[in-house]
């Protein structure tokens, strides 16, 4: 069969033209593709598990899928109750601490004029008013935090059903990837399918480890400085951490909020401390705990935000990195794609020295390649 080419423009116009029409595509299905997506990720996660209970406890397909999906919305329920009563008491104090952000506004300008012997007090006065608006309504803070950790009903009840489907027919599915493909690239899209899939549990469980170690750093840092909510505002930026670079500056601001509002003289070293912890999750914590296998670069990470908090709103933040993930290795592995996989990761380092850590005599921590 002869091969025919296309000229550069009419295959760039082709390309625009896909990525526009996909975009449009997500756009419009955000309510059915935000959940499926977040069930495909679950679903690898939780693979091992469902055939561990099939080959070793001798579980049917189905009962080996309730039972992933029951120990996942266990945790789930967890993590919606535990901030649901943080939420509750945050909601309580939400009055008082209202207040006290516009005494502690207050004495920051007595304290600038009085040493600056700056006559601002117009300029405060407007940021008093914008500060009025946004802390007017309760409902409206509470819930945009809230959002950031949990969706609509109709999202979770369609994860569970995408999740129970994609566990239960993943042979059919496995058969289907592998029939679209010739006989004679079998082998090939056999091995790039495991290699995605174990990469992809890698980085998952990763990312809940790398979560788990911040969310307890930032509650410690905010306990020994006397912050009030520090538990809250530690699993918070543990969660926000998912987001690189945006979602711990949102949480450090927010700590800082509350750490100035209540009182705490401790803004500055609780500023410090979210550098340090930043610094330490950057450099120690996702190299041992993710690798650079999957690392994607501060440009590629910066743009998958924006697309993805226009096409899904905040899920969409969350979700495009690990999106992003899975196309550079599957770019990595597709023949003529190559370049696309380089662009999305790191600058590659020759003869690389994989640090390591030791903890004690036995145990010792390895960076991930």
């Amino acid at each position: 069969m002869k091969e025919i080419k296309l000229p550069f423009v009419l295959r760039l116009a082709l390309i625009l033209v896909s990525i526009l029409a996909i975009g449009y595509l997500a756009k419009i299905g955000k309510g059915v593709l935000a959940p499926l997506f977040f069930s495909f990720l679950m679903a690898l996660l939780f693979l091992p598990f469902a055939n561990f209970l099939e080959r070793k406890a001798k579980f049917s397909r189905t009962i080996s899928t309730f039972s992933s999906l029951m120990v996942m919305l266990t945790f789930l329920s967890g993590l919606i109750y535990f901030f649901t009563v943080q939420l509750g008491d945050f909601a309580n104090d939400f009055p008082t601490l209202k207040s006290q952000v516009f005494k502690s506004f207050e004495q920051l300008q007595v304290w600038v004029s009085h040493n600056f012997h700056v006559n601002f007090t117009k300029q405060m006065s407007y940021i008093n008013q914008a500060l009025e608006k946004v802390l007017s309504s309760t409902a409206v803070i509470l819930g945009f935090t809230f959002s950031m950790f949990s969706s609509t009903m109709a999202f979770f009840v369609f994860s569970a059903l995408f999740f129970i489907f994609l566990l239960n027919y993943r042979r059919i599915l496995y058969g289907f990837i592998i029939s679209v493909f010739h006989e004679r690239h079998f082998y090939k899209v056999n091995d790039a399918i495991l290699e995605i899939q174990k990469i992809i549990k890698i980085y998952i469980s990763g990312l809940l480890i790398q979560i788990l170690i911040v969310s307890i750093l930032t509650s410690i840092l905010l306990s020994i400085l006397g912050v009030k909510y520090a538990i809250l505002l530690g699993v918070l930026t543990g969660l926000l951490n998912v987001i690189p670079y945006v979602g711990v500056l949102i949480a450090g601001l927010m700590a800082c909020l509350i750490s100035f509002a209540t009182g705490v003289n401790h803004t500055f070293f609780v500023l410090l401390g979210y550098i340090v912890i930043h610094i330490i999750d950057a450099n120690i914590v996702l190299p041992l705990v993710v690798g650079s296998k999957v690392k994607i670069n501060a440009l590629f990470t910066f743009i998958g935000l924006l697309i993805g908090e226009e096409l899904w709103g905040i899920s969409g933040m969350f979700l495009s990195i690990p999106f992003l993930a899975i196309l550079k290795i599957i770019f990595e592995r597709i023949e003529g794609l190559e370049p696309w996989g380089k662009l999305l990761g790191e600058e590659s380092k020759m003869n690389k020295i994989r640090r390591k850590y030791k903890i004690t005599k036995k145990i010792t921590l390895e960076e991930k390649e």
